[in-house]
């Protein structure tokens, strides 16, 4: 039998739970902190192969064995590993608290309507896209994915304040505050929990700016990632735990948002578009030529994190609005593509609603980053030929149609006749997807 016990977060070690343990495995920290039974094997956890393996021949002769681990180890912890290797049968898991309950008590905050994401082992991307777009975030550190790194990664995010010239990045000049003036809209909190349950425990408040520019060594248990402006009050009674709930539909109608002269992605347009770019939580989406930020806007929705690139100022306040309107984060970059783009994180989607002559140099120079898919829509047959180009010059398996739709339109005399749209040119190219491990729901 394998024992697995939570520890750490200030949560007791069960009494007589090392009794009789023939092979005792934890991380040094762990396992300084106890008194192993006389003649146990004691094997510090790194590389976990080794460590399994030993546990493994224990197994194999029917010797116990224990292993301690942080917290709640059924939650991005050991078991996951253990039950896959030795079955569920042989475990009997003693959870302690989870660092992320703990954390999360410590600020006096509910975390039912939290999104957990780990960047323990994992490339951070992913938890710093959740943190962009979401609210309320526990991030689970590792080496290499900490607060500094978090702090870097956010801190020019969280949207382009209102008057900014264009050239300006997202989240104000560089080296500016976070969102434009502190506590602005989307403004980032970020709460270290540093040895949690330990006497050198310590929770600190910190802006991303504030924690990229430190040294918070190995002690760091987990990372919350706030918008104090909208989870200074709890949401209503929830019923299902994690984030912001999936829409109950997508492709709205071109009334929900505000645009000039029709200058907006339809929404037959936009559907297969959202298909085709798929937005997730964990994703970044670029909407290149955003106009109205209809397609910014939904991607959002659907729980990616977002930048807009608008090169009209008109624009970036429109932008701005309609993701007021519907509740999300869009960041915005009010400057000229494809120059605006070398400054930003690398997408996993993109979609290019506009360019005018320059659109073949900003399909290849998205596609050169793009982690997935590339989306471009097109009203000119004549540019169809060079973006396909572009796209399949980049490695992309390239793909489209020619979306023309007809809308029902009332007549006088309540009768009615088929409204045509312009038509559209919708190019996708794709690459193999990468994985998405790292994120709770």
């Amino acid at each position: 039998m394998i024992t697995v016990v939570g520890t750490g977060t200030g949560t007791p070690l069960p009494p007589g739970v090392l009794a009789g343990a023939r092979l005792v495995v934890g991380g040094r920290r762990h396992l300084d902190a106890v008194r192993l039974p006389e003649g146990a094997e004691r094997v510090v956890l790194g590389p976990l192969a080794p460590a399994l393996d030993t546990i493994g021949e224990y197994v194999g002769k029917d010797l116990p064995v224990t292993v301690l681990a942080s917290g709640d180890p059924g939650f991005f912890g050991i078991v996951r590993v253990l039950a896959e290797r030795f079955g569920t049968d042989r475990l009997d898991v003693r959870a302690g608290v989870s660092s992320v309950a703990v954390a999360f008590a410590r600020i006096g905050l509910p975390w039912d309507d939290a999104v957990v994401v780990s960047a323990h082992g994992r490339d951070p991307r992913t938890a710093v896209n959740v943190c962009r777009a979401h609210p309320k975030v526990a991030v689970l550190t590792g080496p290499g994915a900490g607060p500094a790194e978090l702090g870097a990664a956010l801190r020019q995010a969280f949207g382009t304040p209102p008057g900014t010239p264009p050239g300006t990045p997202p989240g104000g000049p560089v080296g500016g505050p976070v969102g434009g003036p502190v506590g602005g809209p989307g403004a980032r909190v970020l709460v270290v929990a540093s040895a949690l349950g330990s006497a050198r425990e310590r929770v600190e408040r910190v802006t991303p700016a504030e924690a990229a520019d430190r040294d918070w060594g190995p002690d760091v248990s987990v990372v919350l990632c706030l918008d104090e402006a909208r989870t200074r009050t709890p949401d209503a009674v929830r019923t299902v735990a994690g984030g912001r709930a999936v829409p109950a539909g997508w492709a709205l109608g071109e009334d929900e948002f505000a645009h000039r002269d029709s200058m907006i992605t339809k929404f037959e347009v936009r559907a297969l578009a959202l298909a085709r770019l798929g937005p997730r939580l964990g994703d970044l989406v670029w909407d290149v030529g955003a106009g109205s930020g209809s397609v910014a806007v939904e991607c959002a929705r659907l729980g990616a994190a977002v930048v807009a690139v608008e090169k009209a100022a008109d624009g970036v306040e429109r932008i701005a609005a309609n993701a007021r309107a519907h509740g999300v984060y869009v960041d915005v970059v009010c400057d000229m593509a494809p120059d605006a783009l070398a400054g930003l994180p690398d997408p996993d989607a993109v979609f290019i609603g506009g360019g005018g002559a320059e659109l073949p140099a900003i399909v290849g120079a998205c596609a050169a980053r793009a982690r997935r898919t590339v989306v471009v829509a097109m009203a000119a047959l004549d540019r169809v030929p060079a973006a396909r180009a572009a796209l399949t010059g980049a490695g992309f398996s390239c793909d489209g149609v020619l979306l023309q739709s007809s809308r029902l339109a009332p007549l006088p005399g309540e009768v009615t006749r088929l409204a045509a749209t312009n038509p559209v040119f919708l190019l996708w190219g794709t690459r193999t997807p990468l994985s998405d491990e790292g994120v709770a729901l």
